[in-house]
C-alpha cells in the first residue's frame, strides 16, 4: 500500500484533485469543470454547492485510483482566491451565489473608497490597491444590494469566506482560513496577521462573519468520515498563486515564478517582511507557521493565454491553441506588427482599466503568422514589464525565472521570454506547480518534509537562455513601449 497525501485545487474553471505520494511524484488527478454564471455584463458567479460536489467528487475518485482510503494521510487545500462566499450559520447553506475574484460589480464601491480618500490607508494596511478584484467590496455589494443577507448578519446568523473557508468549513465544521487567502480579502492587516478593525468599520463588516485566520502551515481540523470513510487531517491551505511560487520551489528570497494561464501571474519572494511597491504591485502574504511568515510582491496581467484562445474563437486564425507555436516561428520576426491585449484594461504595473486592445504597425504585407507571434510575444513583454517593476520596488535582481502553466509549454514564448528579458527560464519536470504547493504545505505540516527538502524534489526539464543582442531586444521593447501607449486611451 502507497502513502499519499490528497491535494485539492479548487480553480475558477474547474474542480480538481491530484494524489502525490511521500517524494512529491503524482499518482492520479481527476477534474470537473464548473458552471460560470454571467448574470449581467461584467458579474461572474459560481455555484458554492456546485464547487463542493465536484470537489469530493473528483477526490473520491483520486482516492480510489490511489490505492483507496488507507493510504490517504492528508489532506491540502489550495484554491481559487478573491472569491467571496456568504452561508447560513445555522443551516449551512449559501444565501448568495459565489461572486467570482473575475466579477466587477463593486467597481462604483471602489470608485467611492477612492474618492474618500482611503487608498493609501488600505495600502499600508493590507498591501493591496482599492480593486473590485478583492473580497471586501463584494461584501459591501451585497449587504447594500440584499437586506435580508445585511440582516443575517447583524443578528449573528451569517459566515462569510473565501472558496478555501466554504470548503474547509463543510469538509470540517470549522470556520477558518490561512494567511494567504486572508491577505487578499482587503480586510486583513498584513503586519499584525489579524483582521483590521478600522477596515472593517470603514467597510461596515461585521467581524462575527469573518474566519478565524491561520498560518498556511497548520492544521484545519479533521475531514469528517462520513466524507471519505475515514477521518483525515487536514494539513495545509494556501492560496493559488502563493501555492505555485512554493511549488516551484522559490523558497528563497528574490526567486521568481510566472504562472501561465488564462493571465500571468507574477510573484516573487520577498522574505520575512513586508516589501511596499511604487510601481502598482501587490504585498501579499505567502506561507508560513507560528515563528515565520513569507511575503511576497504579485504582479498580475490580465490577459496571458486568453489572447491565444481569442485567435481561435475570435479570430479564427487558428484552429486549436498548440498551432500558435508553429504559426509563430513561419517568420523570423513580427514584422513591426505589435499586439497589446488589453481586452480588460491593463493590469499591473499600468492599473489602467480603460485601456483597450491594440494591433499597431499592419502593413500589407503583414500576414495571419505575424499577428500570432505578436499575440505570443505580447505575453512575454506584459511579464517583462511586471518583473522589471519587482526588481525596481524590491532592489533584487532577478537571476531565473521559473515557469508553469498551460502556455509555458510553448517553447517559443519561452525562448522570447528568455531574449527579452536577458534571463535564464526554468521549466521544471512537473508543471502542476499549484497543486503540488498544497502537497508540499501538507507534507511540511505534518512533519513529513522541511522546507528547505523541496530544493531537492523540483526538478528542471529545460533551461531556455538568451540569444538575442542589446540591440535587438531594445528595438523591440521601444516598439511594445510605443504600442502600450496608443492602448492607453
Amino acid at each position: 500500500m502507497t502513502d499519499y497525501i490528497l491535494a485539492i485545487d479548487q480553480g475558477t474553471t474547474s474542480s480538481r484533485a491530484l494524489t502525490y505520494d511521500l517524494k512529491g511524484n503524482i499518482i492520479s488527478v481527476a477534474q470537473r469543470e464548473i458552471t460560470q454564471y454571467f448574470p449581467k455584463p461584467g458579474w461572474v458567479e459560481h455555484d458554492p454547492y456546485e464547487i463542493l460536489k465536484t470537489q469530493i467528487n473528483v477526490a473520491k475518485e483520486v482516492i480510489e485510483s490511489s490505492g483507496g482510503i488507507n493510504g490517504l494521510l492528508s489532506v491540502a487545500i489550495t484554491n481559487q482566491r478573491e472569491t467571496t462566499v456568504v452561508w447560513d450559520r445555522s443551516s449551512g447553506d449559501p444565501v448568495y451565489r459565489a461572486i467570482v475574484w473575475q466579477c466587477r460589480r463593486s467597481s462604483e464601491i471602489c470608485d467611492e473608497l477612492k474618492n474618500n480618500g482611503y487608498e493609501e490607508v488600505i495600502r499600508k494596511k493590507t498591501g493591496l490597491v482599492i480593486d473590485a478584484y478583492f473580497s471586501a467590496t463584494k461584501l459591501m455589494w451585497i449587504f447594500r444590494n440584499i437586506p435580508e443577507i445585511r440582516r443575517l448578519a447583524d443578528n449573528g446568523r451569517l459566515l462569510f469566506g473565501t472558496i478555501d473557508s466554504w470548503l474547509i468549513y463543510k469538509l470540517t465544521g470549522e470556520h477558518l482560513t490561512d494567511f494567504s487567502n486572508a491577505s487578499r480579502t482587503m480586510l486583513f492587516n498584513i503586519y499584525n496577521l489579524s483582521w483590521d478593525r478600522d477596515l472593517l468599520e470603514m467597510m461596515e463588516i461585521p467581524q462575527s462573519i469573518l474566519p478565524d485566520p491561520r498560518p498556511s502551515f497548520s492544521k484545519f481540523g479533521n475531514v469528517k468520515k462520513e466524507i471519505f470513510g475515514k477521518e483525515v487531517p487536514l494539513y495545509g491551505v494556501i492560496g493559488d498563486q502563493q501555492s505555485s511560487l512554493l511549488g516551484q520551489g522559490c523558497i528563497s528570497q528574490g526567486m521568481v515564478k510566472n504562472t501561465y494561464g488564462t493571465g500571468c501571474f507574477v510573484l516573487m519572494n520577498t522574505g520575512d517582511k513586508p516589501r511596499f511597491s511604487e510601481k502598482g504591485l501587490l504585498t501579499t502574504c505567502c506561507w508560513g507557521d507560528s515563528k515565520r511568515i513569507t511575503y511576497a510582491l504579485e504582479g498580475s496581467v490580465f490577459i496571458g493565454g486568453a489572447v491565444v484562445q481569442w485567435l481561435r474563437d475570435g479570430l479564427k486564425i487558428i484552429k486549436d491553441s498548440s498551432e500558435s507555436e508553429s504559426k509563430a516561428t513561419e517568420v523570423d520576426d513580427n514584422g513591426g506588427v505589435y499586439f497589446v491585449p488589453a481586452f480588460v484594461g491593463l493590469g499591473a504595473p499600468y492599473w489602467d482599466m480603460n485601456a483597450r486592445g491594440t494591433i499597431v504597425g499592419l502593413t500589407r504585407g503583414s500576414r495571419d503568422v505575424h499577428i500570432v507571434r505578436a499575440a505570443l510575444e505580447a505575453i512575454a513583454y506584459q511579464s517583462y514589464d511586471v518583473i522589471k517593476a519587482m526588481e525596481s520596488d524590491s532592489s533584487i535582481d532577478v537571476k531565473e525565472l521559473r515557469v508553469d502553466g498551460g502556455a509555458s509549454r510553448n517553447n517559443f514564448l519561452m525562448q522570447f521570454q528568455s531574449n527579452i528579458l536577458n534571463k535564464k527560464i526554468l521549466r521544471p519536470e512537473v508543471l502542476e506547480s499549484t497543486s503540488r504547493g498544497a502537497f508540499f504545505a501538507s507534507a511540511i505540516t505534518s512533519g513529513l518534509m522541511k522546507l528547505e527538502d523541496i530544493d531537492s524534489i523540483v526538478r528542471i526539464a529545460r533551461t531556455f537562455t538568451p540569444e538575442m543582442s542589446e540591440d535587438g531586444r531594445n528595438k523591440l521593447l521601444n516598439g511594445w513601449n510605443r504600442a502600450v501607449k496608443k492602448a492607453i486611451l
